[in-house]
């Protein structure tokens, strides 16, 4: 299977050759930074317009906040772009970024 070459890309090439099924859909966690708590709310809220579900964080060593979303969904490169991008716009009101994603495998 052929990815495009870009990070995403890259990412997606990896699960395959570690074995994740691309013909079913998977849970894919995106991850937004944002600035504090009460902006993490506001960014969850929207996340979960959406169709995103998840919760807001804070890590106990970099006390940096992320606001995370889950969807099951083919793994596909356009539209795994498509929610990042969907992603910066719901969140730039709110001082946040896009920050990647992820797919727990076995």
């Amino acid at each position: 299977m052929k990815f495009p070459n870009d990070e995403d890309g890259k990412i997606l090439s990896m699960l395959f050759k570690e074995g994740v099924n691309f013909k079913k859909p998977q849970l894919v966690d995106f991850f937004v930074a944002v600035p504090d708590k009460k902006s993490g709310e506001k960014v969850l809220e929207a996340m979960k317009a959406e169709g995103l579900h998840g919760e807001v964080i804070q890590d106990d060593e970099t006390d940096e906040w992320t606001c995370y979303g889950s969807r099951k969904m083919m793994l596909t490169h356009k539209e795994i772009v498509n929610i990042q991008k969907k992603l910066d716009e719901l969140c730039k009101p709110y001082n946040g970024h896009s920050d990647g994603w992820g797919v727990l495998t076995d």
